[in-house]
Formats: structure tokens, C-alpha cells, sequence
């Protein structure tokens, strides 16, 4: 550790060079896989406010919310406890005189069932009947406020905003709270014998007893949303081709280093030093730069998520983003090895003659 100290020390541009690559590199992989829970997290909020562990859909349906019915005797035999919920959804326009337009998601759900239960309010109170809703504070961060009264999509009805809630997102629009009356009127079904889109649970082994209705796992649910599964992949495949790239930038930076420093590593050998201490300088110096370009670069990440605007979506999950700061690690002890077994088996006589 002495010896990798010294020479960083004396060596300050060129380990500088190094580090602020390393800095760089974790910079954006720490923006990324921030970014990429915070998109992540936007699809789920609302189904993770839910706490369920499974959800019943028409089995034709595609895996799909919107494109789900349940009848009213597919509901009535599903035998609900209350750990059951029938839930219906369906995409929505909301629209204010003099304020932006906001697609929305229209949950329609049961006053006496969890989901509205369980919903908690940042102001205002829940929907008390089939003209009020709760809405996302995207709403307000929008310009909405308590007691506006929005259209929905081409209705003339108006529908009063009587509280706001945290965190409910689903598939990256805002969701609206109302009653199932209006979820049914909102697609166009006000009198047909459908209870709703679904039934969320919170017993992961919940059977419905229906043959055209199908239980899956949340997991699988949130797997099958629109786009998300391969955002994940992408930023997945962006992160692990950086961690590649910072092995291949450290172990160059070093190796030409020490190819260059290999005469001194010679002199050193022939005066006795043992080569397992000057490979362990290679390794320390490794570890040195890359632990201040990770630390450098979380600071930078951390510092550009609390100037960004409320409305970009970045999450920082610090157990993910500590395994990541170790992965880097271990690429640059990796990225070490190259000139470290270049040094282990140098030949004084033959470095020092030549």
C-alpha cells in the first residue's frame, strides 16, 4: 500500500487521468441504474401501494388489465374475503379549463374492499360518491388542485378532485381513484353485468374456481406491462457493457504503466523484493482508483439527482447501487492481473541488460 501510494502521489496526472475515467464511468452507471428503478418504479407504484401477491384476469385477456372482464358471477364465485379486491381500469384524458391535459389511469375500485381501504391521502378525502375522485400529485405538480373539476376523456361529466395520494403510478400515468360505477360508465358498460377488470389478492396461492379466469403472480403481472420488461433489459445490458468497459479502461491504463515503469520493477527485483509485494502494489494502486472514482462519482450522481426537476424519475436504491460500487471493485482488481503477472514473472538480468 506504501509503494502504490507513493507513486500515485508522484504520478499525480497521469493516475488523475485515470481515476477521473473511472469517475466518469461510474457516474453514468449510477445515473442509469438510478434512472432505471426510477421508470421501473413508475410502472409498479401503484400495484406496490396495493401490497398484493396475486391477480385474477380473463384468461383471454392477454395477461392485460384493460383488456380484462370479470362478470358479476365470475365475482360472486370467486368467494371474496377481504384480503380481495375487484379493481377495473381503463385509460383516461383529464381535462381542465386553462390546464395541461394529463393521460390518465382510472382505477375504479369498492369503498368496502383494501384498495380504497389502504389508500393513503397526502390532503383532502376520499371519493365519496360517483362525481368525486382521488387523483396521483402529479395532478398538482401539474397546476391541479382541491375541488377542481375535471372532464374525462370525451364525457361532458364532471368529476371533482377530492384528494391526493403519493406514489400511485401505474405503467408511468398518474392513477385516478373513483367508484366502480364510473369505471363501467367510463367504458361505456353502465348497465352490463360486469363486475370489473380484476381481482388483486393479497394470498399468493388465491384461486378464483372459474375456468375462463386466470391467477398470476404479481411478479408475472408486472413482468407482462407494456414496455417494461424491456426497459429493464436495456438498461441492464447498458450497465453490465460499463462495468466491461471499465475493466478493459483499467487494465490498459495499467498495463502501460507498468510497461513503462517495468525497468524500476527489475532494479527492485534485483535488490531483493520479493515479486508478491510488488504485485500487491499493482493491486492496491488498482483498488485506490477505483475506490475514489467510485466515491467521487456517487458523490457527482447524488448531487446531479437533487438538482434535477421533480418529474424525472430517479431512484437511488443504495443496496443495488452498493453491489454495483463492489462490482467495480472487483473489475479493477480484474483489470489488475494483466500487468501484475507481468511484474511477477519480469527478469531483472534481461530488463536491465537490455
Amino acid at each position: 500500500m506504501y509503494l502504490a501510494l507513493k507513486e500515485i502521489r508522484h504520478e499525480k496526472l497521469r493516475y488523475g487521468l485515470i481515476i477521473s475515467m473511472v469517475v466518469l464511468i461510474a457516474y453514468l452507471i449510477f445515473i442509469l441504474t438510478s434512472l432505471a428503478f426510477g421508470l421501473a418504479g413508475e410502472n409498479t407504484q401503484a400495484i406496490n401501494s396495493w401490497d398484493a401477491k396475486s391477480i385474477v384476469l380473463n384468461k383471454d385477456s392477454n395477461i392485460s388489465l384493460t383488456q380484462s372482464t370479470i362478470t358479476n358471477d365470475q365475482a360472486k364465485d370467486a368467494k371474496l374475503s377481504s384480503k380481495e379486491a375487484v379493481i377495473g381500469s381503463t385509460p383516461v384524458v383529464a381535462k381542465h379549463k386553462g390546464k395541461e391535459k394529463i393521460s390518465a389511469s382510472f382505477i375504479g375500485a369498492r369503498k368496502s374492499q383494501f384498495i380504497i381501504k389502504d389508500l393513503k391521502l397526502t390532503s383532502g378525502h376520499k371519493a365519496r360518491n360517483n362525481h368525486q375522485i382521488v387523483v396521483d400529485e402529479k395532478f398538482k405538480t401539474d397546476g391541479y388542485k382541491l375541488g377542481d373539476k375535471v372532464t374525462l376523456n370525451s364525457f361532458k361529466d364532471k368529476y371533482q378532485i377530492v384528494g391526493f395520494t403519493k406514489n400511485a403510478k401505474l405503467n408511468v400515468a398518474p392513477v385516478a381513484y373513483g367508484t366502480m360505477a364510473t369505471w363501467k360508465y367510463l367504458r361505456g358498460i353502465p348497465n352490463a353485468p360486469v363486475s370489473g377488470s380484476a381481482i388483486v389478492s393479497k394470498n399468493a396461492k388465491y384461486n378464483a374456481h372459474d375456468s375462463h379466469l386466470k391467477t398470476y403472480s404479481m411478479n408475472k403481472f408486472i413482468s407482462k406491462l407494456p414496455g417494461y420488461s424491456a426497459e429493464n433489459t436495456t438498461f441492464g445490458f447498458m450497465i453490465g457493457f460499463l462495468m466491461i468497459i471499465s475493466l478493459v479502461i483499467i487494465a490498459v491504463f495499467l498495463y502501460i504503466l507498468t510497461m513503462q515503469a517495468l525497468p524500476t520493477y527489475a532494479v527492485l527485483r534485483a535488490q531483493g523484493i520479493p515479486a508478491r509485494a510488488l504485485v500487491s502494489t499493482i493491486t492496491s494502486q488498482s483498488l485506490i482508483l477505483m475506490a475514489s472514482g467510485v466515491v467521487i462519482g456517487a458523490l457527482l450522481a447524488a448531487l446531479t439527482g437533487s438538482l434535477l426537476p421533480v418529474g424525472v424519475p430517479m431512484a437511488f436504491n443504495i443496496p443495488v447501487l452498493t453491489w454495483i460500487s463492489i462490482g467495480l471493485m472487483i473489475m479493477g482488481v480484474i483489470g489488475a492481473a494483466i500487468p501484475a503477472q507481468k511484474i511477477a514473472t519480469v527478469d531483472p538480468v534481461s530488463v536491465i541488460g537490455g
